[in-house]
């Protein structure tokens, strides 16, 4: 008996943490101000997205972001080419300047970004 008050002893505080611990997460502290939906529970008509929405969400965001992307270096290979285009027309030479060429290199990184991106696109 003397072994048996010490344990019902030690279950009947754990209960009471446990029912305090579970009063305080459903209401908020005193001097804590929450939102009111943030104090509601999920039955209290408080809409909740499926995960199927949450991943079509995030990507039709990532397609955004990659469209900006793709308008964003198509921009820049059409400027570059613009700038190799009226070098080649002022200067009517077989010999292409280092900077030219490096130009050159860019536009084909980028052209291969570009291309890449459009077929993530679909």
């Amino acid at each position: 008996m003397a072994k048996i008050l010490p344990l019902i002893a030690a279950v009947s505080l754990f209960a009471c943490l446990l029912a305090v611990a579970t009063a305080q997460t459903t209401t908020s502290p005193p001097g804590v101000h929450l939102p009111p939906l943030a104090e509601q529970s999920q039955g209290m008509g408080v809409p909740v997205k499926t995960e199927d929405e949450i991943n079509e969400e995030r990507l039709q965001k990532y397609r955004e972001l990659r469209q900006q992307e793709l308008l964003r270096d198509a921009a820049k290979l059409q400027q570059l080419s613009t700038e190799v285009k009226d070098y080649l027309d002022k200067h009517n030479s077989s010999m292409l300047s280092i900077d030219m060429i490096k130009k050159a290199e860019l536009m084909e990184k980028l052209s291969k970004s570009v291309r890449q991106k459009m077929k993530e696109l679909q």
